[in-house]
Order: structure tokens, then C-alpha cells, then sequence
């Protein structure tokens, strides 16, 4: 079973210190997140609650965020965010935990070509 839990806007920001930013806006609560690499375990988002001062704009579009169940052929039965890349193209993520929330602050984040979005359409 494949369940769309949110969908909006999103912001990925990079900060002086080359720190990236994950903002996700669903219209009625922003989500900000710290994007980054350690060594030994791989990219996780941190939640982040303070104003980052960003240097760059790296990408913003429309995000979505699907929750997988039931052995759907072609998608790992996980949380499956996908980000809009520009030109009709997505980047799909699978957060193994979900998105980092109050208790637990950080989850890993790793990239995939599985897109939930793709799989629905055949």
C-alpha cells in the first residue's frame, strides 16, 4: 500500500559554513532541517529549530512524502521522500526512520532511484 502522509514546497539552502538546509512547507507548518554527513554512517537530517543565515540557493520545488507498506513491487517498505528536481524530473530519498521530529532529532536519509510517484503511474 503506498499513502501519500504530506506534500508542499521545499527549499534546499547551503549556509557559509557549506552546511545544507532542508526546508519543507506543507502550508500549515515549515520544517527545517540540517543535511549533513558523518563519517561512518552517511547523511542524516537534524531537526533545527534556529534561523540559518544561507549563502546559496541549491534547489526549490515540490516535495512529497509517501509511506510504503505491503511489498509494493519495485519500493522498499519504508518513508520515501521525493524531491522535484526541475523539468518534470524527481529525486527520491528513503528516511528508514521518517523525517526527524521532537523525540527523535536525527534520522539517516539515503539516497535511491525507487520514486514512488513513478511506480504509481504504471
Amino acid at each position: 500500500m503506498v499513502k501519500l502522509i504530506e506534500e508542499g514546497k521545499y527549499q534546499l539552502l547551503e549556509t557559509k559554513k557549506q552546511t545544507r538546509i532542508l526546508i519543507l512547507n506543507n502550508g500549515k507548518k515549515l520544517k527545517t532541517f540540517a543535511w549533513v554527513n558523518v563519517v561512518n554512517i552517511g547523511e542524516i537530517l537534524v531537526s533545527s529549530f534556529k534561523e540559518h543565515e544561507t549563502d546559496t540557493i541549491l534547489s526549490l520545488g515540490k516535495y512529497q512524502l509517501w509511506e510504503v507498506t505491503g511489498n509494493e513491487p519495485n519500493l522498499v517498505d519504508l518513508i520515501h521522500l521525493e524531491l522535484g528536481v526541475g523539468q518534470g524530473k524527481r529525486q527520491g530519498y528513503l528516511l528508514p526512520l521518517g523525517l526527524p521530529d521532537e523525540k527523535d532529532k536525527r534520522n539517516r536519509i539515503i539516497p535511491t532511484k525507487e520514486l514512488v510517484k513513478s511506480s504509481k503511474a504504471k
